[in-house]
């Protein structure tokens, strides 16, 4: 679906932590106080410079609780450079969020919704594709809803750098 959707990608992250394999090393390298390796991070980059000039739009809002957790504090700089190539990640405080959804999930085209699944050590499971109607318009309402409440990624980050 992220390479096959024809207008818009929304992504709703509601988690302090993923424990992705591929972003294990740099993540790491951050918490030693030294520059991630971002080599993992370049074919999404590409991705999204092309998805985005072909005119679709990737959108993310990433909840996130305040102070934040070590992997929020890694991400505002993978979320600088997703920024940069075309994505608009935004974030909203958690205290900020009450209403919306507790779960991850996919948005393609406003018609599909992949609701993400991720076990109690924040590995990701698998996805749900959902297509009932009566979700879908919830799950569309709530993407506006947080992006609404959400700010940019570099005004979240100035308010919060005290706290880094």
């Amino acid at each position: 679906m992220l390479k096959e959707f024809e207008h818009s990608a929304f992504r709703l992250e509601t988690r302090d932590s993923y424990a992705a394999p591929s972003e294990a090393a740099a993540f790491a390298q951050f918490l030693a106080g030294e520059d991630p390796d971002m080599g993992w991070f370049q074919n999404w980059l590409a991705s999204i410079r092309t998805t985005t000039g072909d005119g679709r739009t990737f959108r993310r809002v990433r909840v996130v609780s305040v102070p934040l957790s070590d992997y929020v504090r890694f991400s505002l700089g993978v979320a600088e450079l997703a920024n940069e190539a075309g994505e608009d990640i935004r974030y909203v405080a958690r205290q900020d969020a009450g209403g919306l959804p507790e779960f991850d999930y996919w948005l393609f085209d406003s018609r599909t919704v992949g609701k993400m699944h991720f076990d109690d050590e924040d590995e990701f499971l698998g996805v749900e594709l959902i297509d009932d109607p009566a979700t879908v318009v919830e799950l569309n309402y709530q993407r506006d809803a947080a992006w609404h409440r959400a700010i940019t990624r570099d005004d979240f980050a100035a308010k919060h750098i005290d706290k880094l």
